[in-house]
């Protein structure tokens, strides 16, 4: 094929791709009026109406509304469930699977509660620290002096 023709022969598949577009789109919006109208019925001639024919629109429009907020209501219950069973399905292909979804944790701080504990006690009273050291019997850590100290003022008394 030489060039001229290729060229040719695309623009005539892009023209011909444009017009099939362009019928489904006009397809589309007809099927979207007609499906509009079969809906929503012929418009109501409102101006000309007296009350009591204003009245009756009103009411069957609420009637029509009161249908389609129960259905609506209905769907999204039957929608619920069906997630809801998608979910159980899902977690027992997991464990037939032995592969387990490891949920997301949250990050909590490990200091927050231990601070907030002891604000609230030095509120309340003094806080002996020393209360909680082990106490040491060995005499390796004593000072030199305190020994003689010791040993002297136990003789005394």
């Amino acid at each position: 094929m030489t060039p001229e023709r290729k060229k040719k022969l695309r623009t005539l598949l892009r023209k011909k791709a444009a017009e099939e577009l362009k019928r489904e789109q006009e397809r589309k919006a007809e099927q979207r009026k007609k499906m509009i109208a079969e809906r929503c019925g012929k418009p109501k001639d409102v101006e000309n109406a007296n009350e009591a024919t204003l009245q009756a629109i009103c009411k069957e429009y609420y009637k029509r509304i009161a249908q389609l907020e129960d259905a609506k209501y209905d769907l999204e219950y039957e929608v619920s469930q069906k997630e809801f069973l998608i979910n159980e399905l899902a977690i027992q292909v997991n464990d037939l699977r032995g592969k387990f979804v490891k949920p997301n944790l949250k990050k909590v701080s490990k200091y927050e509660g231990k601070f907030e504990k002891l604000k609230m006690i030095a509120k309340t009273s003094e806080i002996d620290f020393r209360a909680n050291l082990k106490n040491v019997k060995s005499n390796k850590f004593k000072l030199e002096g305190e020994e003689e100290v010791k040993k002297t003022s136990s003789r005394m008394g």
